[in-house]
């Protein structure tokens, strides 16, 4: 064995398994730049839009439920293969469905993948780190979530525009066959077609309203003339998306354009999966199969062999008094380590990240943006989210745990007041975008990461696979409620005529309260310390 441990051999080991990370973020994330193109596809209400977003997340409750007891029986790396696999069979079958049920299914599966390494990938990079950088690689997790988003961002940006293109080389053969003008039974039909799927706050558009505004129009009908006569009953559409409605064309996005951005996830899935088997298991699960000489390999190569015989000594002193039971979660000494476990998972959620995460382009669609500007500033939002997670890496094992979350939750509850109060005064069009900024730093700089650095440390070792578990179903069940609900309440007519859209958004702010007071009050602070110290620390504060 060697003497001195390999930094080098740790970051790689790192960064594959935070290929989980990046898929997990390119997986959740892709839905964002496609829901208007699919919506448009399968012709989607608002509940059926939340459930296309939506339909993941209880598939990653339903991954995170059954990874506790995969990582714990079959080891972290056989649980992230199976996660690989998940991601590739979700990427290919999201990318080819025939109806909107099959889309539902694959996604289902896609979802499985996300909570089995939303669990995993964070485990095995905490149990193979020395403790001095375990938070600084565990870090790297997040980062890869957010560089997986900030990716997808850019290529749904890239694929729109390129279907943007199409669309317009199609328009121009129009006009090279059939002239500039409209035909009058074509925008009839498009306009009944819109009629049926009004937003809230829209007045009806009548059949009488429509043939007389056909009428009398005459040789005047154009795409400007419909977009002044659907304005006026609240309804807002770009010129171009009109031009190719008018005249019956599909749009290449609409058809195709969404596929792509979903198979797209194929080839980083494949990349997870193949590299998956050049690395080694958990030097703790290794432990706990009694396999004590492959563990300290492992330990030697990370640590170097002094520091890999006194942590070996540490982790089989802890894992002999391991029984493995759930009913341990619920035992005087650890159940209140897995009550503030469970609620900073809940309220990383509630506090409303992937509302801005999942439906970006449509928000800024909302306020006034084309689809191409919209997708552009939501990879703003993902680039700044990237950047910001960069400096969470640097400072979580300098600032600590604790007053980076404190910080954050503070920064985001005043960003999401303010998202409200823009909303409110009608005013965010010219707001949202930096209020977003502000919003995604303060989550990246502390929320986002750190959560994940405490529920990786904050359990001990003979109950953390299942705690884990249950504090990730927690997080996602939270997630699936957040985003089904999202599109229901932020289009509900009293809502959206009582408050402009700025509801959802003050509701998450007090939720970023509700985490202030429970980081202040409950979590203690684990810069510098082993799994094992932490453990200790627990265990003598409930005596």
């Amino acid at each position: 064995m060697q003497r001195e441990g390999s930094m080098l051999y740790v970051v790689l080991l790192t960064l594959v398994a935070a290929l989980g990370g990046l898929l997990f973020g390119y997986d959740t994330a892709v839905i964002n730049g496609a829901i208007g193109f699919l919506q448009q596809h399968f012709q989607l209400d608002e509940r059926e839009e939340g459930w296309a977003t939506a339909s993941a997340l209880l598939g990653c409750a339903i991954g995170a439920a059954i990874a506790g007891v995969l990582s714990d029986r079959l080891g972290r790396k056989r649980a992230l293969l199976l996660a690989a696999v998940c991601f590739l069979v979700s990427a290919v079958g999201t990318a080819l469905p025939r109806t909107f049920v099959e889309f539902i299914v694959f996604r289902v599966i896609g979802g499985l993948g996300i909570g089995i390494a939303s669990l995993t990938s964070p485990l095995y990079i905490a149990e193979i780190s020395p403790a001095r950088i375990r938070g600084r690689l565990v870090s790297v997790n997040q980062l890869t979530i957010v560089i997986g988003m900030m990716i997808v961002f850019f290529v749904n940006y890239f694929i729109a525009a390129y279907g943007t293109l199409l669309d317009r080389q199609a328009m121009e053969r129009y006009r090279a066959e059939k002239g500039d003008r409209l035909d009058s039974q074509l925008v009839f039909q498009y306009l009944r077609s819109i009629a049926e799927k009004l937003p809230p706050g829209a007045q009806k558009i009548s059949i009488g309203k429509t043939q007389q505004f056909v009428a009398e129009k005459g040789q005047a009908l154009d795409a400007a003339a419909v977009a002044e006569f659907l304005a006026q009953h609240g309804v807002r559409k770009g010129l171009a998306e009109l031009e190719l409605g008018l005249r019956g064309i599909t749009s290449w996005n609409e058809t195709y354009g969404w596929r792509w951005m979903f198979g797209s996830e194929a080839l980083p899935a494949a990349m997870l999966l193949l590299l998956l088997f050049l690395v080694p298991e958990s030097p703790r699960f290794l432990v706990q199969q009694s396999r004590r000489e492959a563990a300290l390999r492992v330990l030697a190569r990370v640590n170097g062999q002094q520091q890999a015989q006194v942590e070996l000594a540490d982790i089989e002193q802890t894992i002999a008094q391991e029984s493995g039971s759930v009913r341990q979660l619920f035992e005087p000494g650890i159940k209140p380590i897995f009550l503030v476990g469970i609620a900073l998972a809940i309220l990383q959620q509630v506090t409303g990240i992937n509302v801005i995460l999942y439906y970006g382009t449509e928000l800024f669609k909302q306020a006034g943006s084309h689809v191409d500007a919209a997708l552009l500033q939501n990879a703003v939002v993902g680039t700044v989210n990237v950047l910001f997670t960069i400096v969470a890496i640097w400072t979580v094992d300098r600032w600590g745990r604790k007053p980076l979350m404190l910080l954050g939750s503070t920064g985001m509850g005043l960003c999401l007041i303010a998202v409200g109060v823009a909303y409110f005064l009608q005013r965010a069009e010219t707001w949202l975008l930096t209020l977003f900024l502000g919003y995604i730093a303060c989550f990246a700089l502390s929320v986002g990461p750190i959560t994940w650095v405490i529920l990786s440390e904050i359990f001990p070792t003979r109950v953390r696979g299942r705690a884990m578990a249950f504090a990730t179903v927690a997080l996602w069940m939270a997630n699936f409620l957040v985003i089904q609900t999202f599109p229901i309440i932020n289009k509900h007519p009293w809502l959206v005529e009582t408050f402009h859209c700025a509801f959802p958004f003050w509701v998450y702010a007090v939720f970023c309260v509700v985490l202030l007071v429970v980081v202040w009050l409950l979590v203690p602070e684990t810069k510098g310390k082993t799994l094992e110290q932490i453990e200790r620390g627990w265990l003598a504060a409930g005596r």
